[in-house]
């Protein structure tokens, strides 16, 4: 069996998991049941941690000037993000579709192929890979691969043909969703409550183009069988906003439910689970493109260790004691947020505490970590360091010794890890370059505010995804931290 990997799905969590496992050094190929990109869009825009994501691989430089969020809420309950240390606001008004084809055009120079028209019918986990069976443009056809990972979706295929439970709950209300040509109604970027338990949100994609969403007590969980019409929408809006769209016109619509599900394994066997595959909601602040494409990140340079016979299979089992704990965390911010956000009048006591705690710093640092991302703490083995197992921000800058700078994010580039050494000790780096093909060593010091942190290490390690594995002083022993995330070293 071909040491490859298979992802089925290639929206935006597919095509970011198929740059990681190339940057790895992995074979893969992306199957798709469409026959060409939808164009669609129910996300716009993303979080900060996942703008970091980008950026620590040089792609958030690819989208252009996008726009940055200047308002920060939970649930609803406006948070002052400017207060806090480190900004913690996403990028807004930005088309998914938009997002989608840039890492598309990233993983083509890259040389992944992309198999469209590829629908999946059948699942076969054999003792050394994966054999799945497709529908495709030319008749029934079949691949095979090492593993494979499903990004194909909240009802993901992959998924129910390896078998693995999807617990959540049932759909209680609905909601549309419209790209509105010629409205020309006021923004509403982080949505407005109507009063009974209402909220309407309104974003300009274009000139002349606006995103909109209504939440209507009583719209039906279920549209039916027959598609969403204008009218209704422009009904729906009126009633919510007493703004009249019915001279309008949708470019793209439709219904969807607030039912959630998540995975109880995000690996079985040789099968993967990644982005609404693993963890599905309704469309919320971007969360769950967002979590997906860290999902992708966090994947991705382990299974291309693996598939390369650089690390033990068992690293791939990390992926789901990491990434799990962050669904769950997502399932209940989700609830959390709805209830805030959407239940009427007699929520207004609780909305009123909140307020009082996000007045708090620490209360505000932890909800704003909660949305952003920001907060994600792994556990990587043994250490008391402050930094370990959070992400080492990419806007930090090491200063080398000719004076050049260079961020955090630049040295990640390469998908690779990163051992940073701040003082005259060399012992760190004579060790580490026992996985000199796995880990660069850079020598400096940091720059600006870092240099006079009194809780910046003298040395750290960081993780391909931007996650710090080890740091100095007491952030545990250095070679297991290195045997663990990147296998066996290579080097006497």
């Amino acid at each position: 069996m071909a040491k490859s990997a298979i992802i089925v799905g290639a929206g935006p969590v597919g095509l970011m998991l198929a740059g990681e496992l190339r940057l790895g050094g992995a074979d893969v190929v992306v199957y798709d049941k469409l026959p060409a990109p939808s164009g669609e869009s129910r996300g716009l825009g993303f979080t900060s941690r996942t703008a970091e994501v980008l950026d620590q691989r040089g792609l958030l430089d690819r989208l252009g000037d996008v726009r940055w969020g200047k308002q920060g809420h939970y649930g609803g309950v406006r948070i002052d993000f400017s207060l806090l240390d480190e900004s913690h606001f996403g990028v807004m008004g930005l088309a998914q579709s938009v997002t989608e084809d840039m890492l598309g055009r990233w993983v083509a120079e890259l040389g992944v192929q992309v198999r469209r028209g590829y629908e999946l019918t059948a699942l076969t986990e054999t003792e050394d890979g994966v054999v799945l069976g497709f529908e495709g443009p030319d008749g029934p056809a079949e691949a095979a691969g090492a593993y494979v990972v499903g990004c194909d979706g909240g009802k993901s295929t992959v998924r129910a043909l390896a078998g693995i439970d999807f617990p959540g709950q049932e759909a209680t209300r609905g909601m549309y969703l419209a790209d509105v040509v010629g409205a020309h109604v006021r923004m509403r970027p982080i949505g407005e409550r109507v009063e009974g338990g209402g909220m309407v949100l309104s974003v300009a994609l274009e000139p002349g183009v606006d995103r909109i969403v209504v939440h209507e007590p009583g719209i039906r969980p279920h549209h039916g069988e027959g598609e969403l019409e204008f009218s209704e929408l422009a009904d729906a809006w009126q009633r919510m906003t007493g703004e009249d769209v019915h001279g309008a016109s949708a470019s793209w619509m439709c219904a969807l439910t607030n039912a959630t599900g998540l995975a109880a394994q995000y690996r079985k066997g040789r099968v993967l689970l990644a982005g609404d595959a693993a963890h599905d909601h309704a469309p919320l602040g971007a969360q769950g493109v967002s979590v997906g494409l860290q999902d992708a990140v966090n994947l991705g340079w382990k299974l291309a260790a693996v598939l390369g016979d650089r690390a033990p299979e068992s690293l791939l089992d990390t992926y789901h004691a990491e990434r799990r704990p962050v669904g769950e965390q997502l399932m209940r911010d989700v609830h959390s947020m709805s209830l805030l956000y959407l239940s009427g009048e007699e929520m207004e006591p609780l909305r009123a505490v909140v307020r009082e705690l996000v007045a708090l710093p620490e209360a505000a640092r932890r909800l704003a970590g909660r949305v952003s991302g920001l907060h994600i703490k792994y556990d990587v083995g043994p250490g008391e360091h402050p930094w370990l197992g959070l992400r080492l921000a990419p806007h930090r800058a090491v200063e080398r010794a000719d004076g050049a700078r260079t961020k955090v994010a630049e040295l990640l580039h390469a998908a690779r890890g990163v051992l940073i050494v701040t003082d005259a000790d060399d012992g760190p780096a004579r060790l580490a370059a026992r996985w000199a093909d796995r880990v660069d060593v850079v020598a400096g010091a940091w720059a600006d505010q870092d240099a006079d942190r009194r809780d910046a290490p003298r040395a750290v390690l960081v993780r391909p995804d931007g996650h710090i594995a080890w740091a100095a002083p007491a952030g545990g022993d250095l070679q297991a931290a290195l045997t663990r995330w990147f296998g066996p070293p290579t080097a006497a």
